[in-house]
């Protein structure tokens, strides 16, 4: 059975690599897992998402969790899965694509911003839950939820998240975060994606000490 906090142990950080092109798919994946990345997600709004879920599911060596994100139909999830992906990542909550997500027995973590979608999601089986968008949801709020969470949910902010924003929202309860824009573009070159992940990797560590 597949275990999100396994891949989250060393480095609680998702690499989302919206407009990623198949064609970089392997070099990208590469740099990441270099610099300690266990999961990588392609949001399906990417050119060609399948091939390049296929792609780094087949090139990723296998402690990699590698899946899609902005999965808004039960039917994508299937889709996800015949390219060889193993996690379901939403910007909402919908209760239907949680369900598919499990009956396949993938990690599903969904979008919420509210506690009663959070406890709706984790009802629905989500493996952990994706505070979005984290801008107009600051650290104060998540150490509200985590007041009334079960403490053993994985709460991970996405959202304009950088190096140096991490921290507030660890000391509120925060496990580790989704990352956007500031770890990878389609423009950046493989050097520039993996001096930024190296950057987040390191904020991590320093953390974590």
């Amino acid at each position: 059975m597949l275990v999100l906090r396994d891949f989250l142990t060393e480095l609680p950080l998702i690499a989302i690599l919206r407009g990623l092109k198949p064609e970089n798919a392997e070099a990208t994946g590469h740099v990441l897992v270099e610099a300690g990345f266990r999961v990588i997600e392609v949001p399906l709004n990417s050119p060609d998402p399948f091939r390049s879920i296929e792609t780094l599911a087949k090139t990723m060596p296998k402690d990699v969790l590698v899946g899609a994100g902005t999965v808004l139909e039960p039917e994508l999830v299937n889709g996800v899965l015949d390219a060889g992906g193993r996690l379901i990542v939403m910007p909402h909550a919908d209760t239907d694509v949680i369900r598919r997500a499990k009956d396949l027995r993938l990690v599903c973590t969904p979008g919420v911003a509210t506690p009663t979608e959070a406890f709706a999601a984790l009802k629905a089986g989500a493996d952990a839950i994706k505070i979005f968008p984290a801008e107009a949801i600051p650290p104060a709020v998540v150490k509200a939820w985590r007041a009334v969470l079960p403490k053993d949910v994985i709460v991970l902010p996405v959202g304009g998240i950088k190096p140096d924003t991490m921290r507030p929202y660890v000391e509120a309860g925060a496990n580790g975060f989704g990352l956007g824009s500031a770890l990878f573009t389609p423009s950046m070159s493989v050097e520039d994606i993996g001096y930024n992940a190296r950057e987040f990797a390191s904020a991590w560590q320093t953390l974590r000490a």
